[in-house]
């Protein structure tokens, strides 16, 4: 029984790369005898194991035939004759289909020492185009690496070509297609993964909503890209430099979806896209299973962001409804996390987003006005909330001066 470390904490070390994880393959063991030692097995369609102090997953070599269609359309060999090589062999990518042994010897049947030289992302085997969730893994993996120079090879990016026109991708499960996509979102250039699926064809299988931005018109008075796919992109990227939020970069991809939607008689002022947005929104959310946080904050950035950005077209009623439309007064971080997209869109336009504080000393003044005053001077039930606002619009009125 030997024991390797392998894939992404070997790559890691290579790169010079902060390891988050280990993972462990095991050559010449059975489940019995990894039992015996007082690991605990939690895999379920293959022996994955525990370590009794570590609890680092060890996992035993195995083969993998490809037997139905999507993801799991496979089965397992993990007998003990299953070599270090044959296991490699199953993995995606050359930079993540290497070992290391106990002794810090790389083992590296598919060269993946000479793309990480080369900066090349590379499919170790044609088996590549056996699961399609490696089509968005290559364009996560590609997302990570590109502040470091990294580019993917051609004939990779020919196979998930291949697997997008026979199908393959139909049979991917939602759940996974988000796990990916939220993975990305914590990458320096997330936007990266959406070009990369779109250069092959899968941004229109998986992510359709994103995808039917891209050739649809924009103002060229205020929008440079003159494209709301390449304007969506490029809000994503300045969002991306304001904060490391992954809810509130999910929003900057989605809150302007609506625009995709809209007839050409609407185009290039979009008049209604807000709506169309919202329905769109939700059957993304419903089909991939999106998490309600994340739900419930790109919806009301697709509702408010371009309100916040016309501060001067509202008079202090319509400054008071917008914060509490958007729960400002209980939760003050959404309008904070909220003005970071209009900062975002501002800075695609070369404009700095200068309303931002003027909306948070709005709330501040509003928050001046005591419920509990208004309480104990005897509204009850919905008088209270009436009476607020009216609290609340006057002692804005002087400072808006509207």
């Amino acid at each position: 029984m030997k024991v390797y470390l392998v894939g992404g904490a070997v790559r890691d070390t290579l790169l010079g790369l902060p390891i988050v994880e280990k993972d462990w393959v095991v050559v010449g063991a059975t489940p019995k005898k990894l039992l015996d030692k007082g690991y605990k097995q939690v895999g379920k369609d293959f022996p994955v194991f525990l370590h009794p102090k570590t609890s680092e997953e060890y996992a035993l070599a195995r083969t993998e035939r490809k037997q139905g269609s999507g993801y799991y359309g496979f089965t397992c060999n993990y007998d003990s004759s299953v070599t270090l090589t044959e296991d490699l062999a199953r993995r995606d990518l050359t930079i993540n289909a290497m070992a290391m042994d106990d002794k810090g010897q790389i083992i590296d049947p598919y060269h993946g020492q000479d793309d990480i030289k080369a900066k090349i992302i590379r499919h170790v085997s044609p088996a590549f185009i056996e699961d399609p969730v490696r089509v968005l893994r290559v364009a996560r993996f590609t997302a990570r690496f590109k502040p470091l120079g990294f580019m993917l090879a051609n004939d990779t990016r020919k196979l998930m070509y291949e697997m997008v026109r026979n199908g393959e991708l139909d049979h991917l499960v939602s759940e996974r297609v988000w796990q990916e996509w939220f993975r990305s979102l914590s990458e320096i250039r997330p936007d990266v993964f959406i070009t990369t699926l779109r250069c092959c064809g899968a941004l229109k299988v998986v992510l359709p909503e994103l995808n039917q931005l891209f050739g649809v018109p924009l103002s060229p008075v205020l929008y440079p890209e003159v494209d709301c796919g390449e304007h969506t992109l490029n809000v994503l990227r300045a969002t991306c430099k304001l904060t490391d939020d992954a809810m509130i970069r999910f929003a900057s991809i989605t809150y302007a979806i609506g625009k995709g939607l809209t007839s050409m008689g609407q185009w290039p002022d979009h008049n209604g896209y807000e709506q169309l947005g919202l329905e769109a929104l939700e059957s993304l959310a419903k089909r991939l299973r999106v998490p309600s946080d994340y739900r419930k904050f790109a919806r009301m950035a697709c509702q408010y962001v371009a309100v916040l950005q016309n501060l001067d077209d509202l008079d202090a009623n319509e400054v008071v409804a917008v914060l509490e439309k958007v729960d400002a007064f209980r939760r003050p971080l959404l309008l904070k996390q909220l003005l970071v997209l209009c900062q975002a869109e501002w800075m695609c336009m070369g404009k700095a987003f200068n309303l931002s504080d003027i909306w948070e000393h709005a709330l501040v003044e509003c928050q001046q006005i005591s419920v509990q005053s208004v309480i104990e001077e005897g509204y009850q039930g919905e008088k209270i909330k009436t009476e607020l606002h009216k609290r609340r619009v006057n002692r804005l009125q002087s400072i808006l001066k509207k």
